[in-house]
């Protein structure tokens, strides 16, 4: 932690709203608490005081926040388990309140623009590099960005149009998107730039 960095205890926000961002995925926004600031990349810890249910696992779940320090609310997204925090997280009414801990990690950009960064993710892995490569085209950072993103299918792809998107935005952003059972995808090969081969795809 550096030196001017003051720990935060947690702070209060309430459930705004949910989506499914791709099969068995579920992405929730949160307001932004008055006083939370982040990196791009951060994690942090989000926790449900009174859940409908719980169990060993306890009441608390680290997350990485998917949305950027530009936007006014928070987002994480988790692929659906069934565990008693998820299942009270899908159905605990909006407005819910939780608390949301200070951000940690220092899984971020380096500040070197002329250092080409390259980012491997597959599934719900995606989260921290959308956060990254949102807040950079935002910023209209000068990196060179290359995000390798594999998944089985389209439809267990989270962010994939978000991410396709930010690549017609920002020029020094490029994304190679492999499909490793895209015949099994109800989508038929459509759309861009989604290679269905297994090639690339070993070690991501």
């Amino acid at each position: 932690m550096a030196a001017n960095e003051i720990p935060m205890v947690g702070q209060g926000s309430r459930l705004l709203s949910r989506v499914e961002v791709a099969e068995g995925t579920m992405a929730f926004h949160f307001e932004k608490p008055s006083q939370f600031d982040f990196k791009p990349g951060q994690s942090a810890d989000v926790t449900l005081p009174n859940p409908p249910e719980t169990d060993s696992e306890g009441n608390t779940r680290t997350f990485s926040i998917a949305s950027s320090p530009f936007e006014n609310q928070l987002m994480f997204a988790t692929r659906m388990r069934a565990t008693a925090f998820k299942r009270s997280l899908k159905k605990v009414p909006l407005g819910t309140e939780v608390k949301i801990d200070s951000a940690m990690g220092s899984f971020t950009l380096h500040k070197n623009s002329a250092k080409p960064a390259v980012f491997l993710a597959g599934g719900i892995g995606i989260t921290p590099f959308l956060s990254i490569v949102r807040q950079a085209d935002h910023d209209r950072l000068l990196h060179k960005l290359y995000l390798f993103y594999s998944n089985r299918r389209p439809e267990d792809a989270p962010f994939l149009e978000a991410l396709q998107m930010l690549e017609k935005s920002n020029p020094n952003f490029k994304l190679i998107g492999t499909m490793t059972e895209m015949s099994q995808s109800r989508r038929n090969g459509r759309g861009r730039r989604v290679s269905s081969t297994k090639r690339c795809c070993r070690g991501i």
